[in-house]
């Protein structure tokens, strides 16, 4: 059987298969092994091909194409340690639930650990990091053979959907000659031109038995709270906060919930807590009989400590992808099901709750705090905080803004406020790190308009190299650039007691011009003096093309100085406020 043949038509069925799946998007970067599919993809009329040069930077940049699209985005590299380059990003993908396909080329069999170039064990390379891994078949033009490339392809990307949705490997053997036969008849297929075999994926539920007796046990218990974590699903809000207004139930929403910026109610949703949940008094005087959980663990701190501290409390945890999300063992009840689904149904069966004393409380103790958190106005210094206090008020409407890892995600958290602006909110928080973080922005700016990264000087360091996307293909992306020269959480951390070497393992100064970098990749840089010349920038920005790095200077000390000076003035008129209530009940 000719060789040339056999590898064309086995990679066209593969290719025509993944473009019916409905996956338009594939991220490749340059190798001799993956040139058979690389020629075949780049021919489809359906397939959008983005070249990218660096495997760890592409796979990123796939990621973030993938979390703005939600639905799975390819990858494909040759053999070698290009595929270990994707290693991270796959390990994000995983943890924050993004499906992604990985498409690894390698060498054939008889070219596995004999010395051959370029050759590494690639069999199972991501270990457990993948939701599935299959080794596939040398090539081969059998009606069998086409049959199963156009299945596995199939089965891969119905997997990489399944809740929860992750990353799965494909690796691919190739023997040379590499180049296949590209004429007309290419993609011609015989059968099932609508899709091989369509996988179908349906939303975890519960009986409705289950939601009878949720309401059963909520019925006649004020003292309850709803904490929402990351989740993606657009209809989640308007149900969340149906359910939090019959229950008079505060609705404790983290950034990534989409649920501080939008058309929803925000009657009942509390984004303050970061702060107040730092008050021994109120988190006292805020004790709940019940949580419910819905989402990925929330970013702040306080807000876990404060869940695992009421580990005596009824604790619900809604997980529509059916994963195990308590890591301080609090939850006495854990549902599969679709956290839209849980809302909607629960709603049927619930009785209203009318009394809103306690659900008053928090929103007394959030309204103070906000009205405290105003003083941050004030700061004429460029600074982190006052930073995240007005971003709702200089990015345009339904904009998306994406935050870096450390410290940016901690200082949005505790100073975005509640706006009707239809802000998405982005950042990798499946395994927080800081690698790939450009990368991904500027992968998810292709689909989310109007893309504002904001990240510390470290994160954009250690991805400087994603910004040749942007470049290449004209992506509009505006970066805040909050340069505090180091690793600013760790002034936060017990590490800053120590100084004696905490700059040199810590603190970890760069001392670099950025401005440099970014007019290497064709950017435009400015250098903030000033909040005025920011903010006069930032209007200016949603009309503006390419690439706009805008660098605010700030002091670690300062910072560090200025977060605990403003907790311990917010602390005291919190608890001022929390004695005052106690008396009147």
């Amino acid at each position: 059987m000719n060789h040339q043949e056999s590898l064309t038509a086995y990679i066209a069925a593969f290719v025509s298969e993944l473009v019916l799946t409905g996956i338009t998007d594939v991220v490749v970067s340059p190798g001799s092994r993956s040139t058979p599919m690389a020629m075949v993809m780049a021919e489809h009329p359906d397939l959008n091909v983005h070249i990218h040069v660096d495997e760890r930077s592409a796979a990123f940049f796939a990621l973030g194409m993938a979390k703005a699209q939600n639905k799975p985005v390819a990858i494909l590299c040759t053999s070698g340690t290009a595929a270990a380059n994707y290693f991270p990003a796959i390990v994000e993908a995983k943890y924050s639930r993004v499906p992604l396909l990985v498409l690894t080329a390698d060498r054939p069999h008889e070219l596995r650990e004999v010395g051959a170039p370029q050759a590494i064990d690639q069999l199972h390379l991501y270990g457990h990091q993948v939701k599935w891994f299959a080794d596939m078949a040398l090539p081969d033009k059998s009606t069998e053979m086409l049959r199963y490339a156009r299945t596995i392809c199939a089965r891969a990307a119905a997997i990489a959907t399944q809740a929860p949705a992750g990353p799965v490997h494909l690796n691919f053997p190739f023997r040379e000659p590499l180049i296949p036969k590209m004429d007309e008849s290419l993609f011609s297929l015989s059968e099932r031109t609508k899709g091989y075999v369509r996988v179908k994926n349906g939303s975890l539920a519960i009986h409705d038995e289950e939601f009878i007796e949720i309401a059963e046990e909520l019925a006649g218990k004020e003292k309850g709270i709803i904490v929402c974590g990351n989740i993606a699903d657009e209809e989640f809000a308007k149900a969340v906060t149906s359910l939090g207004a019959k229950l008079n139930y505060p609705i404790l929403a983290d950034p990534l919930s989409q649920l501080r910026s939008g058309s929803h109610e925000f009657e009942n949703i509390v984004e303050a807590y970061d702060t107040f949940l730092r008050n021994e008094d109120a988190k006292s005087f805020l004790k709940p009989d019940v949580v419910l959980r819905f989402g990925a663990m929330p970013v702040s701190k306080a807000l876990t400590i404060f869940l695992k501290e009421n580990h005596d409390a009824i604790q619900y945890v809604v997980d529509g992808g059916g994963g195990w999300r308590d890591p301080s063992s609090v939850s006495t009840d854990m549902f599969f099901c679709s956290e839209t689904l849980f809302c909607e149904k629960l709603l049927i069966h619930l009785d209203a709750n009318s009394s809103s004393n306690y659900l008053d409380n928090w929103r007394r103790v959030n309204q103070l705090t906000k009205e405290s958190m105003a003083v941050i106005r004030d700061v004429r210094e460029l600074s982190e905080g006052k930073l995240f206090y007005q971003l709702a008020d200089l990015l345009p409407e339904e904009s998306t803004l994406f935050v870096g890892n450390s410290m940016p995600i901690r200082d949005l958290d505790s100073f975005f406020l509640n706006n009707p602006k239809s802000i998405k909110v982005m950042a990798n928080r499946g395994a927080n790190g800081i690698d790939g973080t450009v990368s991904t922005a500027i992968g998810a700016a292709i689909f989310r308009k109007s893309l504002y990264l904001v990240l510390g000087d470290l994160t954009f360091f250690h991805d400087l190299n994603g910004l040749i996307a942007a470049k290449l293909y004209d992506i509009d992306i505006h970066i805040i650039l909050i340069n505090n020269n180091g690793g600013g959480i760790f002034s936060f951390l017990p590490q800053s007691e120590h100084p004696k070497h905490f700059e040199l393992l810590f603190g970890t100064p760069l001392n670099i011009n950025f401005e440099y970098a970014v007019k290497m990749f064709n950017g435009h840089y400015s250098r903030i003096a000033n909040w005025e010349q920011l903010e006069d920038l930032l209007k200016q920005s949603h009309h503006q093309k390419g690439i706009h790095v805008y660098e605010v200077e700030t002091n670690r000390d300062r910072n560090r100085d200025e977060h605990r000076d403003y907790w311990r003035s917010v602390s005291q008129e919190i608890s001022n406020l929390v004695n005052g209530l106690k008396k009147c009940m």
